[in-house]
């Protein structure tokens, strides 16, 4: 097989999941009800345990898909979103001082807009969607550029630079840790938020894993994400689970992703008994959040 591994550049892939199948109406937006699909096979490392689809995407064609992205479910999830936010810079703070901090990938900006008032400043967000770099400036007066997240005009010496959801994403994660590595200030911090391929849930669901969707050209385990931070001049000071926080309502319904008949049941019967709007944060361990410093 010609592909190499990503993290550690080895050629010895295997294969691991056949999950390739269209993308669907909805293109290449972050959320997704449709499990299961993936732009191309997914392979396997034997070397450092690192999971990539078999034919990678060009960057030239995610950037075009991803400046057309466009979603209202998390700006409908807006507390959650901020009180996940709120607990990753609490754990950001315990390993780099408040300072310049620019998110790479910010979406529409509800994690910039938590730092902004805990004082980390200045703030600058990058995201290539049109849709959600719009919100971000027009809604939430923030400092957000709509440009390559690899190339978009950000000044160096950031005391942290965060990647959400992002890294799993790129064709070249090396590259863009690089890329962090020009952006940050001695002793600035990484952090970085993915699914977890080799967590326990992932093993047992397999290609039926929520994480697998068409968004997602890379499958990070914890000793993948360690081996690339470590091979691109970082050290990882903390790695741990993330659980997203959003209202029941918004879990129940991603189990349309499996069946719907199941998913309008399970809404309905939380709406009957008053906690569909509740916020929930369940652990599946699935879901990891990394800090590394530069070396």
């Amino acid at each position: 097989m010609s592909a190499r591994c990503a993290v550690c550049g080895g050629d010895g892939l295997l294969e691991h999941l056949a999950v390739a199948g269209e993308q669907g109406a909805e293109g290449l937006i972050p959320t997704t009800d449709r499990f299961g699909t993936a732009l191309s096979d997914i392979v396997w490392c034997p070397n450092c345990t690192h999971m990539q689809l078999r034919e990678i995407p060009t960057e030239a064609e995610l950037e075009r898909a991803y400046g057309a992205a466009a979603s209202d479910d998390y700006v409908e999830e807006e507390a959650g979103q901020r009180a996940t936010a709120r607990d990753l810079l609490e754990r950001l703070e315990r390993h780099a001082g408040k300072g310049p901090l620019v998110d790479l990938g910010c979406w529409v900006g509800f994690l910039l807009d938590e730092a902004r008032s805990r004082g980390w400043s200045p703030v600058i967000g990058v995201e290539p969607s049109e849709f959600a770099s719009t919100y971000a400036r027009e809604r939430l007066g923030l400092d957000v550029r709509r440009e390559s997240l690899m190339s978009a005009d950000v000044p160096a010496g950031q005391q942290a630079v965060v990647l959400g959801d992002v890294i799993e994403h790129l064709p070249d994660p090396g590259t863009a840790l690089d890329r962090v590595g020009e952006l940050l200030a001695p002793g600035g911090a990484v952090m970085l938020m993915l699914p977890d391929a080799g967590s326990r849930v992932a093993r047992v669901m397999g290609s039926r894993w929520w994480s697998v969707i068409p968004t997602h050209v890379h499958y990070f385990t914890r000793k993948s994400l360690t081996r690339l931070l470590d091979g691109h001049g970082f050290e990882v000071r903390h790695l741990g689970t993330t659980p997203k926080a959003f209202t029941v309502r918004y879990y129940l319904e991603r189990i349309g992703g499996y069946s719907p008949p199941m998913s309008r049941a399970l809404v309905a019967g939380a709406g009957a008994v008053g906690v569909a709007d509740r916020l929930w944060a369940p652990d599946f361990r699935d879901r990891m959040v990394a800090i590394a410093v530069r070396k």
